[in-house]
């Protein structure tokens, strides 16, 4: 069994981007997105399309990392010197070694900059180098075309579709597809693959 400790303080980074843990007092920071960019939650099963629900959204998050059920990331672009948008670790199976890697959003003008390469590198190298797991998987809604294929062009294999599975923030019901990577294709081809995609 894995006994990494998920409560530690987690901080990822290269030269182009910093992961650092999601906190309450990022409130003030992350707000204008939550403000002025509704369209980003379009496809979220929670949203935080305005003050208080981003509050909440916040809290809800530190408060699973908490739990040591999800660990949630604030995510700061160096280049633009600016915060980009936020990530996450949930579903942290530590005795299976699989977990989810979602609840990933960006701020337009950060959108198809090459920032998410970046950040789902440093969290795969992660989950896979250092906490030694075995599989990473990626869920989305199966309508949300842009998310499915930024997910395949990092070296996700797509496994199936939940039908209906999920209600979303709208109160309508999604069907889900199912990605995922697993640390032998990690170490035999992604890695190199999604390393090469890295716009410096």
């Amino acid at each position: 069994m894995n006994t990494f400790n998920f409560s530690s303080n987690i901080s990822l980074e290269n030269k182009v981007v910093l992961l650092r843990p999601l906190e309450i007092s990022d409130y003030e920071t992350l707000l204008p997105f939550s403000l002025q960019e509704p369209e980003i939650w379009k496809y979220s099963l929670v949203a935080a399309g305005s003050a208080e629900m981003l509050k909440q959204y916040i809290q809800t998050a530190v408060e699973a990392r908490i739990q040591k059920n999800e660990y949630p990331f604030i995510v700061f672009d160096k280049r633009k010197n600016q915060y980009a948008g936020s990530t996450r670790f949930y579903d942290i199976q530590l005795y299976h070694k699989t977990l989810q890697l979602g609840y990933t959003w960006y701020g337009k003008e950060f959108q198809g900059s090459g920032i998410n390469k970046h950040c789902k590198f440093l969290m795969l190298q992660f989950a896979f180098e250092e906490m030694k797991f075995e599989r990473v998987e990626f869920r989305a809604d199966l309508n949300n075309q842009r998310s499915i294929q930024a997910m395949k062009s990092i070296g996700c294999k797509p496994e199936g579709i939940l039908r209906s599975n999920t209600v979303t923030h709208s109160g309508k019901r999604r069907d889900t597809i199912v990605l995922s990577i697993l640390a032998d294709e990690w170490f035999k081809e992604v890695r190199d693959y999604l390393s090469g995609k890295l716009i410096w």
